[in-house]
């Protein structure tokens, strides 16, 4: 499984994931975020969601993709992106991988309205693709895990199947 974004909740996220025996591949763009993420078990990787060609290797042997960009920080053309034309790219590149699953955090502190349409790009390309997919909506942060973790288990038999 593959957490890109794997900041605090995606650490959070991670560390449940292990608890539960999956394996878990954890992405930050920052090189001091790395032993963070190995200390919840998971594999640390150094890769960005704005720049593909970081993030392709670190899907490898990947068969869950999580994306956790709902509260994606940085210039608002490069966060747009990540939720417009990159995603769309990251999703016609997976289709060359192992991935067979995706969940996508469609609620968090970005505009309802950006997160709506990268909900609706994972919906088009997966069922294009028939690939299992989730769009995780928690409505509060101490929902938050629950819903993940629920989204991961319902893809998983789906992407095995």
């Amino acid at each position: 499984m593959l957490i890109v974004g794997c900041g605090c909740r995606g650490r959070e996220l991670a560390e449940a994931l292990r608890a539960r025996g999956h394996a878990v591949r954890g992405t930050t763009r920052d090189p001091r975020s790395l032993a963070l993420i190995e200390a919840t078990g998971a594999e640390p990787t150094l890769a960005s969601p704005d720049r593909l060609a970081t993030l392709m290797p670190a899907l490898e042997h990947v068969a869950i993709l999580v994306l956790l960009l709902a509260g994606a920080t940085g210039p608002p053309a490069t966060v747009r992106a990540l939720h417009g034309e990159r995603l769309e790219a990251l999703l016609r590149a997976i289709l060359d991988t192992t991935v067979r699953g995706v969940v996508y955090e469609g609620e968090g502190s970005l505009p309802s309205e950006l997160l709506a349409s990268g909900a609706e790009t994972v919906v088009a390309a997966c069922e294009r693709s028939r690939i299992p997919y989730e769009i995780a909506r928690p409505s509060t942060r101490a929902g938050w895990l629950p819903v993940l973790l629920g989204a991961v288990e319902r893809v998983l038999p789906a992407a095995e199947a």
